[in-house]
């Protein structure tokens, strides 16, 4: 009887480990939903094509858009996704913090600049200095992304508020607004790239990856202006937009900060062992933040967390590549 309850000990122990070891090897698999800024267009579906190929299991299903937008979309209208990466990592802090996600965890860094063709009028005089007089010139049409779904619309909005500032040109802001064409402002940024191409406009405010990924010229701005130095962010806080808010029908204000992408887990992802898969490949110096650095968008390594709790709710494969702020 001894020798069987030992024989009968030994295969549960080997059930026990070949169980262990096949739970810790099982790859992800599924369908795997993305939500993102529409600038990350680009790295994305070659991160999504890198990704599906180190986990051929997973099909990676992406929808961009204005941020502010895609992460309405799950707080207001129910939309299901497993991952949320947007373009400022405070839309994920105001519209997704508590209820939907817990943490937040910044890779990527951008700053502003002004977009334009061969073909847009005085192609060949604006520069780094005369561009907010160029767009004040008549004929001249720019656009931006609205700043009510887009990061990029309101953090257009500061860097002209900063230029009459940094300018010492009293009014510059309202003067500026008052040049805008209302139809050309569009719900993403990157929807501009066509009017900028076909000529339907002269300028548009972009980011500066967005210029590099689709070869447009641009103006490079002064970094006390142009939202993309850190070291500048107490300056940047002197410009404040208002937005529309958590629910329809109230407002909040977007302070000035420099440009900083945030990406999440939800917390009702179908998929949550793809998803923190993603995620760690995508905060990989390796991985994901080697192709935003080859797309011409700096990553931030390593990443970083808003606190030592947001750490703390991390899963554990992706605290190892972050480090709270």
């Amino acid at each position: 009887m001894k020798k069987i309850g030992f024989i009968l000990s030994v295969s549960i122990f080997f059930l026990f480990i070949h169980f262990v070891t096949s739970y810790a090897q099982k790859r992800p698999e599924g369908k795997l939903v993305v939500f993102h800024a529409g600038s990350l267009s680009v790295p994305f579906a070659m991160i999504e094509k890198a990704f599906e190929e180190k986990y051929p299991d997973v099909d990676v299903l992406r929808e961009a858009g204005g941020s502010t937008k895609m992460a309405r979309l799950i707080s207001e209208v129910g939309k299901p996704a497993d991952v949320m990466a947007a373009a400022d990592y405070t839309v994920i802090d105001d519209l997704l913090i508590p209820r939907f996600t817990d943490w937040q965890v910044r890779f990527a860094s951008n700053q502003l600049v002004l977009c334009y063709t061969s073909k847009s009028r005085y192609a060949d005089k604006v520069n780094g200095r005369n561009w907010y007089k160029i767009l004040q010139e008549k004929g001249v049409i720019w656009g931006q992304a609205d700043p009510n779904l887009d990061p990029c619309g309101y953090r257009a909005l500061m860097v002209m508020q900063l230029a009459e500032r940094f300018y010492r040109s009293p009014g510059l802001y309202g003067r500026l607004l008052a040049s805008r064409s209302e139809a050309a402002i569009r719900p993403k940024s990157v929807e501009l790239i066509s009017l900028l191409k076909t000529g339907n406009i002269d300028y548009a405010w972009e980011y500066l990856s967005v210029a590099l990924q689709h070869g447009l010229k641009y103006v490079r701005l002064p970094d006390e202006i142009n939202l993309g130095n850190s070291e500048f962010d107490s300056f940047y806080r002197l410009a404040k937009v208002k937005v529309t808010g958590r629910k329809p029908g109230t407002w909040t204000v977007k302070t000035g900060k420099s440009c900083t992408y945030g990406v999440t887990i939800l917390k009702d992802s179908a998929n949550k062992e793809a998803a923190v898969a993603f995620v760690e490949y995508l905060i990989n110096p390796e991985g994901g933040l080697r192709i935003l650095q080859e797309s011409g968008q700096a990553p931030i390594i390593p990443c970083l967390t808003g606190s030592v709790q947001m750490y703390q709710a991390l899963p554990d494969v992706l605290r190892k590549l972050v480090r709270p702020q």
